[in-house]
């Protein structure tokens, strides 16, 4: 099930996020003990986080039993100004009570093949022998339609017997590591956070037209069981064809 909901602002896009996560994640502590969580990196998602780590839900998110995972991560030190890692941390994993043994970070040391094969081992240890499916997973969307690590034309996108995978991307002359369509599909939950007039074409593409996802993509998460959220303000929608724009 797709749902697409618009906000005047950033703020109160952020606000939204924060109420449906702190939803979800107590929805999921009570069925099953425990709430698994990809975050993402980027601008967007920042002010959610930094919401989260304040009143009501830094007291009221059952936060013991919460585990976080990333997206994606960049190829650099965990305390570099790039790394997903350290937004995160300084947002909200720092300020509200979470243990340390549930925080489940990228860690890039050696190399990025090896980074990925770390994760994936973290990830199956996760999940064991269970259909592998998180219970919240944030992403954004860049103007070339990639979310994650998960670029235009790049192998990651067709594979199928990883969850993990190294991705150079040229551009920016860097290597990343991501998680593949096939984990993230498997999710309860996806929200994607999506802001800003420059990304008006890109998401009107993304939602509304035909399927291309070598080119776009985040068409390719399209949750197998689970339910996809677009959260978007209102200069992100202005292009979709909605019948009830502004919600």
């Amino acid at each position: 099930m797709t749902i697409i909901k618009t906000y005047p602002n950033l703020e109160v896009l952020s606000a939204a996020a924060a109420e449906l996560f702190a939803e979800k994640s107590c929805q999921a502590v009570e069925k099953k003990g425990r709430c698994n969580v990809v975050l993402a990196g980027g601008e967007t998602p920042r002010r959610t986080y930094e919401l989260l780590a304040e009143k009501p839900y830094c007291h009221t998110i059952p936060w013991q039993n919460v585990h976080f995972y990333w997206s994606d991560e960049r190829c650099v030190p965990s305390d570099n100004s790039l790394s997903n890692q350290n937004m995160a941390r300084q947002s909200l994993l720092d300020h509200v009570p979470i243990p340390e043994a549930n925080i489940h970070p990228i860690v890039y040391e050696n190399s990025p093949s090896m980074a990925a094969e770390e994760y994936e081992k973290i990830l199956q240890s996760t999940f064991k022998k269970h259909t592998p499916q998180f219970d919240v997973v944030f992403l954004g969307l860049g103007d070339n339609g990639h979310t994650a690590s998960l670029f235009p034309g790049t192998d990651a996108l067709i594979i199928r017997d990883h969850w993990v995978r190294p991705v150079y991307v040229a551009e920016q002359q860097l290597y990343r590591v991501t998680l593949t369509p096939p984990i993230l599909n498997q999710a309860a939950s996806v929200i994607f956070l999506v802001t800003g007039s420059t990304k008006a074409h890109v998401i009107k593409e993304v939602i509304e037209g035909p399927r291309e996802s070598i080119r776009l993509p985040a068409q390719s998460i399209q949750p197998v069981h689970g339910e996809l959220y677009w959260l978007l303000d209102h200069e992100a929608a202005a292009l979709l064809n909605l019948e009830t724009k502004y919600l």
